[in-house]
């Protein structure tokens, strides 16, 4: 079933997670993606989801170029995923090329809650560019949430610099930096010492890696170092590597 996004404050009659309203209109991109793109007709039954937990069946009632009117059928059951207990911002040194387009897109396959561009010493990248670029982001995660049947959107942050984001207050309950330092510890080590409780953050840098002074600052401020293993990866390989055995660790029946 096709899925379309309408944002939690578009939804008409309700605004509770446990209500669904009686009608919903796709508008601007989502109404010409339904009506010209995949040639949606009128009796079509679809999905919507409003990015933050909540979705129903709905049946369309009419199609037009810029809006496509829809008759709700039904909520769909709105359980919250086990992995937003323990929810992940990526702080993510931005890499080259359409590398972090393809981060963006596996991060919101692997429940990432949040994902913080970082302009580091080695990162480059066009200060002028990225706000538009943060909206491409943007835009591949939707996509990726509508793919992956992810009912939850997130965030694409402002890119900052690392110096003013490091600077400023972090609440992370656990805050993780992927080190080659001797150091750093796996995953399995360091949650069976000190599980976790509450939100995670997880720091990748660019390519050659964070400067030391960018280590040290990190550390200040309470993130842990962690290793992957002895092979050095790739900088979109060390994100989805560590992601992927976050969510494996977070989802252990003793978790």
């Amino acid at each position: 079933m096709n899925r379309y996004y309408i944002p939690a404050d578009q939804w008409e009659d309700s605004q509770s997670t446990d209500e669904a309203p009686t009608s919903l209109t796709l508008s601007g991109d989502e109404a010409k993606h339904c009506s010209r793109v995949m040639r949606a007709r009128e009796g079509d039954e679809i999905e919507i989801f409003d990015g933050e937990g909540r979705s129903v069946i709905a049946q369309i009632s009419s199609v037009s170029r810029e809006l496509v009117t829809c008759s709700v059928l039904k909520l769909n059951d709105s359980h919250q995923p086990s992995y937003l207990n323990y929810p992940i911002t990526l702080c993510q040194a931005i890499p080259k090329g359409g590398n972090m387009e393809l981060i963006v897109q596996k991060a919101v396959e692997l429940g990432t809650s949040a994902i913080q561009p970082l302009i580091t010493a080695h990162t480059i990248a066009r200060p002028e560019a990225l706000a538009k670029k943060q909206a491409k982001w943007q835009r591949i995660a939707l996509e990726a949430c509508k793919q992956c049947g992810q009912n939850y959107l997130p965030r694409i942050l402002p890119a900052l610099d690392f110096k003013e984001w490091v600077s400023k207050p972090h609440h992370y309950d656990t805050a993780l930096v992927a080190a080659l330092d001797e150091r750093a510890v796996h995953l399995n080590t360091l949650f069976t010492n000190e599980p976790p409780t509450g939100s995670i953050a997880l720091l990748v840098g660019p390519e050659g890696d964070l400067s030391t002074e960018e280590y040290q600052a990190a550390y200040q401020v309470g993130f842990s170092p962690i290793t992957f293993g002895d092979i050095i990866m790739r900088v979109e390989t060390a994100t989805l590597y560590g992601l992927s055995v976050l969510q494996h660790e977070l989802s252990k029946p003793s978790q």
